[in-house]
């Protein structure tokens, strides 16, 4: 009868792809831990939590890495348990966790550097060890032991390595004299492969010789002899069928060995993105909670010193009152032209200079409160004018200096630049030229004695006059001296047949000293940093009234 030979290399079974064990409830019940009794895994009384472990075995590829896995049901944290994975004994331990860290002392001398805990879910209860460089050593059956105080617990799991060798390679040694002698030999397998011999037909051969040797690291090298039929067509058909199968059969394994590489290379890609997804979200939330640290220190800050600080406008708004100002015709200078609306003033034409001081009050005096009004100043460079505060028992008559020693809290333009009327005129400046308008600011407190200009374009501190103490009515001066100057009040219009509306002190915290929070009489406080303004005095300079 004629017969063709087929050589077939068959490698102990595995599986390729980790599989992840079930955790239903119908699962839980068939769990590799047992259910505790006195002689097993934990001491008397009920228990609390069950270790549940993979139901098939954990195929790793030689060189590799492994992952072994456990998880406790119901899903309680196991950052404060004592964790611990070993082989047959107890003492023989692969892994051991406790206070939250490792512990490398009873760690067995081969799994020194090579394993690993992995810890991202152990607040959820699964913990697993990761064993890299896998050798074949690391073949056989594993126990993961949880323990909390007197109570513990423990579950199986297998690994199985698989290490993929040489190609199988076939020689001719014959021939002999029942035929000729083939001989089909692989080294660097684990485990122990087994070498079948079949027909065409797939029948076997069972009469050959096999042998099996194993090196210092635990791989094995085969050799398997048959002595075939000597028709050189069989003979020839059959090594064209086994090369084939060869060739088949190390593809296979390598595409298999390819998907697990990229399998796990993209679980650690994921844990990695999601540990800097995670650190990312601390330092956001860490950023946030300094950036409203500083803001509450800031706000402190502002509440216990607001009345001393050179603060901006917008800031100062908050705690004064919008005040009413329209303006009195009957305390105006014959030379003023007051308007319709009784906002805005400025010289007859007839005027082109004046020996005269020429003045108009506000209709509303002020005797109580925290309020503020804002003044446009058009052409406000091509002539000279003041505006600000005056008591309503000033003298207004004929030529005269204002000053705060004479009832005038007021600064303006005159023929040397921009001052503050002071006992001896501080000259102020701008750091850009404030043309074609001006707009000012006038905020008054006067519980606080403290009168204040701001340049309300940009909203920063122009100038502050020493605190003063305030008796009487005061009322809102604005004079022209020269110029085609025009001064136009801006505020809301309150009251009945135009009287003023009451003031409100809102409450506000008791001001605490600040290092460095002191009063200048020259340009405010020095309270908060940061708050500089554009328009600061400049050396203060004599000027003979």
């Amino acid at each position: 009868m004629l017969l063709s030979l087929e050589t077939l290399l068959k490698f102990w079974p595995f599986r390729a792809t980790l599989r992840r064990w079930r955790t239903s409830p119908a699962a839980l019940g068939s769990a590799t831990s047992p259910p505790c009794s006195s002689s097993s895994c934990c001491p008397l009384g009920s228990p609390q939590f069950r270790v549940i472990g993979p139901l098939d075995p954990i195929v790793a590829v030689l060189g590799g890495e492994a992952v072994l896995p456990c998880s406790l049901f119901p899903a309680v944290s196991a950052e404060d348990m004592e964790l611990r994975w070993y082989r047959s004994k107890f003492s023989e331990a692969v892994f051991v966790y406790q206070n939250r860290q490792e512990q490398k002392e009873e760690q067995m001398a081969p799994y020194a550097g090579r394993t690993s805990l992995v810890g991202d879910l152990l607040n959820q209860g699964y913990a697993a060890v990761r064993i890299q460089r896998v050798q074949a050593s690391d073949n056989g059956l594993y126990t993961c032991f949880f323990r909390k105080g007197g109570l513990y617990k423990k579950a199986g799991l297998e690994l199985k390595v698989a290490g993929v060798g040489s190609a199988p390679q076939v020689r001719i040694t014959g021939p002999e004299e029942d035929g000729v002698r083939m001989v089909c030999m692989a080294s660097g397998w684990f485990p122990k492969p087994q070498v079948q011999w079949r027909d065409l037909s797939g029948e076997k051969f069972l009469a050959f010789s096999e042998a099996h040797t194993q090196d210092a690291e635990g791989l094995f090298s085969v050799e398997a002899a048959l002595v075939a039929s000597p028709w050189k067509v069989a003979f020839s058909v059959s090594l064209t069928v086994l090369v084939i199968l060869l060739l088949g059969a190390g593809c296979y394994t390598k595409r298999e060995h390819s998907l697990k590489v990229q399998e796990m290379r993209e679980k650690e890609t994921l844990c990695q993105t999601r540990e800097q997804d995670r650190q990312t979200k601390e330092e956001v939330l860490k950023d946030a909670a300094i950036l409203q640290e500083e803001l509450k220190r800031r706000k402190s800050a502002y509440l216990a010193a607001w009345r001393k600080a050179q603060l901006y406008a917008d800031w100062r708004k908050e705690e004064f009152q919008e005040w009413p100002v329209t303006l009195d015709p009957a305390s105006a200078h014959s030379n003023l032209v007051i308007s319709h609306e009784k906002t805005s003033v400025t010289l007859k034409n007839s005027c082109v200079t004046s020996g005269d001081t020429c003045s108009v009050l506000g209709f509303e005096g002020i005797t109580s409160g925290r309020c503020y009004w804002e003044v446009e100043i058009r052409d406000g460079d091509q002539g000279e004018w003041m505006l600000g505060v005056c008591r309503e028992d000033v003298n207004r008559k004929g030529w005269y200096v204002e000053s705060p020693e004479k009832g005038f809290w007021v600064v303006g333009r005159f023929e040397r630049g921009y001052c503050a009327c002071t006992a001896k005129q501080t000259v102020l400046s701008f750091m850009q030229a404030p043309h074609p308008r001006l707009r000012m600011g006038v905020f008054l407190d006067y519980q606080e004695g403290d009168v204040s200009f701001y340049n309300m374009a940009d909203g920063s501190h122009i100038f502050s006059f020493p605190q003063a103490s305030f008796s009487g009515t005061l009322f809102p001066y604005l004079m022209i001296i020269s110029g085609d100057v025009s001064l136009t009040v801006f505020s809301k219009v309150g009251g009945s047949e135009g009287l003023p509306v009451a003031l409100s002190n809102p409450p506000l915290e008791e001001p605490v000293s600040l290092p460095g929070a002191g009063f200048s009489s020259g340009s405010g406080a020095e309270g908060l940093p940061g708050a500089e303004s554009p328009l600061l005095p400049c050396n203060p300079e004599a000027v003979s009234p």
